[in-house]
């Protein structure tokens, strides 16, 4: 797996010669951001030697490198899930492979389904911890070239970027939330009883994606920002049900919110 991600980064490099501060990974629906992107090169994950391809609907499977707010950035525009079908180690292979190419943060976004009573659709959430309910990332054999055994995850979130982006939030009046974001494999959504369970064990927002990216970033000890938009609600009494294309038109709504603070935020790094 090593000598792949070094391939896919100098296949990178090659192709760009670019140097990354950030990297950026787009969740279901939020793929605009890459609109406040200066451009400099937008490769499709077909293209880039090992790197698998996305496969869900509102994800556009293109690597995006450019400029924002003032820093040199590398975006996925779309992600890879494990419920694709897709191993751990391919799921966070990107991940692994901007670090290579010298990313000094990561930050990510998704959407999800509240699970805290004081969350409406659209809120957005800052992540401040994670209960990762999908197999973790690091199981097998440790890559000691990019991180230890054993790596520590008591800040998983970075606080600095934290408090920056709450800043930014009530800088420009918008609220944002802060808590706790379970992963779970999917793709199923959940059902009344598990929305309760994630709730009892400490859950605010449940997804599918995002402590995966989290874990291996912090492994190679890259510190790490996201945010969710609630997109739709596991609540007692406000559970309906709800499809893909519903999730993507929230996501899209909130979208303007959640990019100004991240712009504003990589401008402040």
């Amino acid at each position: 797996m090593l000598q792949k991600i070094k391939e896919s980064a100098e296949f990178l490099h090659r192709q760009t010669t670019y140097s990354p501060e950030v990297g950026i990974i787009l969740g279901t629906g939020l793929g605009g951001l890459v609109n406040e992107i200066e451009i400099e090169h937008s490769i499709s994950y077909e293209d880039i030697l090992n790197f698998p391809l996305s496969t869900v609907e509102g994800h556009s499977g293109r690597l995006i490198f450019g400029k924002l707010g003032g820093k040199q950035v590398m975006a996925m525009q779309g992600r890879f899930h494990y419920y694709e079908g897709y191993t751990m180690g391919k799921v966070t292979f990107p991940v692994r492979v901007m670090k290579l190419l010298g990313i000094k943060r990561l930050i990510a976004s998704n959407a999800s389904g509240g699970v805290n009573p004081d969350y409406k659709v659209g809120d957005l959430m800052i992540l401040s911890d994670h209960i990762n309910l999908i197999p973790n990332p690091l199981i097998g054999k440790n890559m000691t070239e990019l991180g230890p055994r054993f790596p520590d995850m008591s800040d998983a979130y970075c606080p600095t970027l934290i408090a920056k982006a709450e800043a930014i939030a009530k800088a420009h009046n918008i609220p944002v939330k802060k808590g706790v974001y379970i992963a779970l494999t999917g793709p199923t959504l959940e059902t009344p009883a598990e929305y309760k369970h994630m709730r009892i064990i400490g859950g605010d927002t449940v997804g599918m994606s995002t402590a995966p990216e989290v874990i291996v970033a912090r492994h190679m000890d890259i510190p790490c920002f996201a945010m969710s938009v609630i997109t739709d609600l596991g609540v007692p009494g406000k559970i309906k049900k709800v499809t893909h294309e519903e999730i993507q038109q929230v996501s899209e709504v909130a979208e303007p919110k959640l990019t100004l603070i991240i712009k504003e935020l990589i401008a402040n790094i």
